[in-house]
């Protein structure tokens, strides 16, 4: 069997889902209650190789994530990869090990809100 391809179409900032522009912009702005409320129910995140499953878990993980630095963020692109799937580049710039990175959002949606989140390098 061959590898599956995915068809990547390249997409601009304000052409991403509302679900997934809000969740960027209040992420960045440490509003973890905006956060939130983008995400479905049962969704889950999977960031630095940990899950987080439903609502409880995630308010968790967005109080928590990345609060002892202190860092700016740069939209880099998007590419739409399903009907469902949309990955966004971000550049982290900060006070965290190494000063720079480049992170993969990977947003799976479920009824217009975030159903999958996995972040990666």
């Amino acid at each position: 069997m061959g590898a599956m391809t995915v068809q990547e179409t390249m997409i601009a900032w304000d052409a991403l889902p509302v679900a997934v522009t809000a969740y960027l912009t209040s992420h960045q702005a440490r509003d973890a209650a905006a956060a939130l409320v983008t995400f479905a129910d049962d969704a889950s995140v999977t960031d630095e190789g940990h899950v987080h499953r439903g609502r409880t878990e995630i308010a968790a993980w967005l109080a928590d994530a990345g609060s002892e630095f202190t860092y700016t963020t740069e939209f880099v692109g998007a590419a739409r990869v399903g009907p469902s799937d949309y990955h966004v580049r971000q550049r982290l710039e900060g006070d965290f090990p190494g000063g720079v990175a480049d992170l993969h959002y990977r947003f799976t949606l479920v009824g217009g809100l975030i159903g999958r989140l996995v972040i990666e390098p």
